[in-house]
């Protein structure tokens, strides 16, 4: 061998590879969480149980307090029935915008989506598609948790992403006292104070009345007006309700002062 020959070059990443999420040069783990939050619904696609082929569908979308994707489907739906013989899927969550559709934030989640009962995942979802409640108890009709192995963010031109399940999911490690809680929080700031609620929104960019708190997690609340949504992240995480009604405290006082609430 010659010793003055030049060495392989050393292996490159191609043009249009995405960089994990940790290396990206933008907070792809915050946009991600951001559409996992506030996206209602998406583009499901799952593998027909006749031949394989890729069956892609509309379907609508909540989360659980970590992050899990819930969906509301009938067993009289084609997309269901390949979901019980082959769990494997992914869900695409967009959100879409004016001019070109390729220019706005989408992430594609894949994994496995199975049946649940838990009650939480009924009241998360209610909460978050209050007219499925007409038809969530139809004997045809069942929850589904989409467990997350990957993601893949494009958040725009030259901005993409792949994800871990663990940067897609938050730890609620510490958090149980928020997770049991939260029905009574939600509850009690629709009921008392729905000024704040719009104050948070309004933080966001979301302006107008009418706002409800359909879920809340230590990273942020979820609203919702009509069919508009809201992501609200909280200056830091809280992992309990004292740190939560003191968050709250200073989010609304700060939004009133004319000042910057959340930590997006």
């Amino acid at each position: 061998m010659n010793d003055d020959a030049t060495p392989p070059a050393p292996e490159r990443r191609g043009p249009a590879e995405p960089l994990p999420a940790a290396q990206a040069p933008f907070d792809a783990i915050g946009l991600a969480r951001q559409l996992l939050r506030g996206v209602r619904a998406g583009a499901l696609a799952t593998i027909d149980a006749q031949d394989g082929t890729p069956f892609a569908s509309l379907v609508t979308i909540a989360t659980d307090q970590d992050g899990t994707p819930l969906m509301l489907m009938s067993r009289l739906s084609g997309h269901t029935r390949n979901l019980d013989r082959d769990p494997r899927c992914s869900l695409l969550f967009s959100v879409g915008g004016k001019g070109d559709p390729l220019a706005h934030p989408r992430l594609t989640v894949t994994g496995r989506a199975t049946r649940t009962d838990e009650p939480r995942i009924r009241e998360r979802f209610l909460a978050r598609h209050p007219k499925a409640k007409l038809y969530a108890d139809f004997p045809d009709f069942g929850f589904f948790a989409l467990d997350p192995t990957a993601g893949h963010l494009n958040g725009g031109f030259a901005k993409a992403a792949t994800l871990t399940r663990d940067e897609l999911l938050l730890d609620l490690t510490g958090a149980e006292a928020l997770v049991s809680g939260e029905r009574g929080a939600v509850d009690h700031m629709n009921e008392d104070h729905a000024d704040a609620l719009a104050l948070y929104a309004a933080s966001v960019g979301e302006a107008g009345t009418g706002w409800r708190l359909t879920g809340l997690d230590p990273e942020g609340l979820d609203l919702l007006a009509g069919d508009r949504t809201a992501r609200v992240t909280y200056p830091e995480p809280v992992r309990d309700m004292g740190a939560l009604r003191k968050v709250l405290v200073t989010m609304a006082n700060a939004a009133r002062a004319g000042g910057a609430v959340s930590g997006s």
